[in-house]
């Protein structure tokens, strides 16, 4: 199939994007790196009256550290991130997460805010946001707002962002000494998204794992970020015995979808396998 007709326009600076968008009323949609989007309007899933390209925006792109946080321009592509020094230093997991993102070409254009905008519940980016505990910058002639990740992933491909508005960057918690992070994921092939996967951030201390953000991604309507994990992991000394009741907690707070990959026994079977796994391993640094 080939796209249905539509305008295209390429503001060159974010105010005029955003007149775009207003004047559109919703009949607008944003390309970044297109790697979703471009599929969507070929199958005619999604029917624009325009197409607002934001690539030549400056103010969208670049990766820097703000104080204890890391600024993620909406722009910056997986290949940045995973090529970064600093992202490597401050947010290690993200460095490690990248990796699991699609192939080379997928990478070499796709971004970081387009990743997050369009929401994926199996997006490797998006759980990370939810672990990491990231804030989202959102951006209208109206106003400016800011949401938790945990608050902006709303369900399949919906997320808080309103027609009007353009995600404009990401700032992400940057690594304290004491903590350690932790990702896995199962996939069908090396560059699938993932049929089940977690994605952690905590605290090391001598007393074993604390403060802990465990995100089971890949299975549910939304990234899930565990209640359960983060409460039986305090005051709990980790090994495997802990590890696979923590796991089996997980497991039972899970609500998975059924798919091609396997039923809600399926999912929970080995989302108790990989989180037993990762605690583990985060124990032990």
């Amino acid at each position: 199939m080939k796209a249905p007709p539509f305008s295209y326009l390429r503001p060159e600076d974010l105010d005029a994007a955003l007149e775009v968008l207003a004047a559109h009323k919703g009949d607008a949609v944003v390309l970044a790196g297109g790697q979703s989007l471009m599929p969507s309007l070929a199958l005619r899933l999604a029917r624009p009256a325009a197409l607002v390209d934001i690539n030549r925006i400056s103010q969208l792109t670049g990766i820097e550290l703000r104080g204890d946080r890391v600024r993620i321009g909406a722009l910056a592509r997986h290949c940045e991130i995973a090529q970064s020094d600093l992202v490597a230093s401050h947010l290690p997991l993200l460095r490690t997460a990248i990796g699991h993102v699609g192939h080379r070409g997928v990478r070499n254009r796709g971004t970081f805010g387009g990743s997050l905008a369009n929401g994926d519940p199996a997006a490797e980016l998006v759980a990370c946001a939810v672990a990491l505990d990231a804030t989202v910058q959102l951006r209208s002639l109206r106003d400016e707002r800011r949401v938790a990740a945990g608050d902006f992933f709303q369900s399949p491909l919906e997320t808080d962002r309103r027609p009007d508005e353009i995600l404009t960057e990401v700032l992400v918690p940057a690594r304290r000494p004491d903590e350690v992070f932790g990702f896995r994921e199962l996939s069908r092939r090396t560059g699938d998204f993932a049929m089940v996967g977690v994605a952690a951030r905590a605290r090391l201390l001598e007393a074993g794992l604390r403060d802990l953000r465990l995100v089971v991604f890949g299975c549910e309507a939304r990234p899930l970020l565990s209640k359960a994990a983060a409460r039986l992991v305090e005051g709990t000394p980790m090994d495997e015995a802990s590890a696979r009741q923590i796991a089996a907690a997980v497991a039972q707070e899970m609500d998975p979808m059924a798919d091609l990959a396997g039923d809600a026994s399926v999912k929970r079977r080995q989302a108790r396998a990989l989180v037993a796994r990762l605690l583990m391993e985060m124990a032990h640094g």
